[in-house]
């Protein structure tokens, strides 16, 4: 049932924003790496906090329950709640951080970078712009409340929504209608401070599908010359029908492998947003798996794409 599935998804993504701690005790544990099945249960006994007893009468092999543990599997989780009351894990590991990133977030953050570590570790809200080409923010509250859908305004976005719980967004109305988008309240905010206006001419590099371009879009008003660039045209064409419902047609969608070929655009724009390849540590709260897919190899090539656009 959809209850089920939520909760199981819900643990699926607390278990990846926990990766680093779960991994270092089973590997004193076990000795070795961890199936998932062992991640589970490090996770309900050492983040969930339940009781080794009590995770044996939940393993129980019933209709509805997971197999019972066997005797290794008993022996580990005894191990682990042993050792969780005697060794502390160092700090890499307590902040959920690949140890090779650990040092730089160190020197970005300084005194803060135990607290910007952590906070990377919550849950992303779901934020939604409004489309001020069809309504302002009060219509869309309505609107969506109409439907049952809890919303209160962004703390510094003035176009931005944040939906209370989690929500199939894409069957309401209000978004099918184009008067809302989903787009987090940053990306929001880098729209805003382009300061966009009618009649001007504007390129979106590196657009992708379309978020930042939608947003640009409302500010002008569908009045001027609003270029959405992206080295890969099947980004682009995921945002022809997000153009469409947005009342958006006047955008431009292009595909340019080299900038630096393309000489039609040079010096032909009031502003310029690039949203250049990067990191995405800004995105972990909503992809926490990602922060082990980044590489110190990735993250150069990161910067030299940056420093190319």
């Amino acid at each position: 049932g959809s209850k089920d599935r939520r909760a199981v998804t819900a643990m699926t993504y607390d278990i990846l924003r926990h990766r680093a701690r779960l991994s270092w005790w089973l590997e004193r544990g076990a000795g070795s790496a961890a199936a998932a099945r062992q991640q589970l249960l490090a996770y309900l006994l050492l983040c969930e906090k339940r009781e080794p007893e009590a995770l044996r009468d939940l393993f129980d092999g019933s209709r509805y329950a997971p197999p019972a543990l066997s005797g290794e599997e008993s022996a580990l989780l005894e191990r682990l709640a042993a050792e969780a009351q005697e060794a502390e894990p160092p700090a890499w590991v307590a902040r959920e951080l690949p140890g090779w990133l650990a040092p730089r977030f160190e020197t970005a953050f300084g005194a803060d970078a135990k607290a910007e570590a952590e906070a990377l570790l919550q849950e992303a809200p779901v934020d939604l712009r409004v489309n001020t080409l069809l309504g302002n923010r009060e219509q869309a509250q309505a609107a969506l409340a109409e439907e049952d859908f809890e919303t209160a305004p962004t703390p510094l976005s003035p176009l931005g929504l944040r939906l209370a719980g989690r929500r199939a967004l894409r069957a309401s109305q209000a978004f099918n209608a184009g008067l809302v988008e989903l787009q987090d309240e940053g990306s929001q905010l880098a729209a805003l401070l382009c300061d966009a206006r009618p009649g001007m001419a504007v390129a979106d590099v590196c657009a992708g599908a379309g978020g930042k371009t939608l947003a640009l879009a409302a500010q002008m008003k569908g009045e001027g010359r609003l270029l959405a660039l992206d080295a890969a045209q099947a980004r682009l064409d995921r945002s022809a029908l997000r153009l469409k419902r947005a009342d958006a047609s006047f955008v431009e969608r292009r595909a340019v492998k080299d900038l630096s070929a393309a000489e039609d655009l040079h010096g032909g724009f009031d502003r310029v947003l690039v949203d250049a390849p990067c990191s995405g540590t800004g995105a972990w709260r909503r992809h926490p798996d990602a922060r082990w897919r980044l590489t110190p190899d990735a993250l150069e090539r990161y910067k030299a794409a940056q420093r190319d656009l």
